[in-house]
């Protein structure tokens, strides 16, 4: 997370820590959403949409035209699905450097919409 094309967000409700997320340029034109997570008590309560929003706005600002992801295929992870199809992304194949997994699911949002 300390690349210089890593970008670190973290959102706070004063002493506390709600969410943390990461944004990562892939190439000029592509990024990938990296290490989103939400603290358990701040979970349906808009904190993850919150910091999904800035991840978006900061790659649009950075002339992102796609934004990517990769994240878990179990049942554990259906939630986090749901956030990202809310926020219009939808299932794709691997990219950047990585490969089918069965324990992966791969999503993409197309920034010119």
């Amino acid at each position: 997370m300390q690349a210089p094309d890593v970008t670190f967000w973290t959102a706070w409700d004063h002493d506390t820590l709600l969410a943390v997320g990461a944004l990562k340029r892939l190439a000029d034109d592509h990024g990938e959403v990296k290490s989103m997570h939400t603290a358990r008590q701040a979970r349906r309560q808009g904190a993850a949409s919150a910091m999904l929003r800035t991840i978006i706005a900061a790659a649009r600002g950075r002339g992102m035209s796609r934004l990517s992801l990769e994240t878990g295929s179990w049942d554990y992870f259906l939630p986090a699905h749901a956030l990202y199809r809310k926020h219009g992304f939808v299932e794709c194949q691997p990219f950047g450097d990585y490969a089918p997994d069965p324990n992966s699911v791969f999503m993409t949002l197309d920034l010119g919409r």
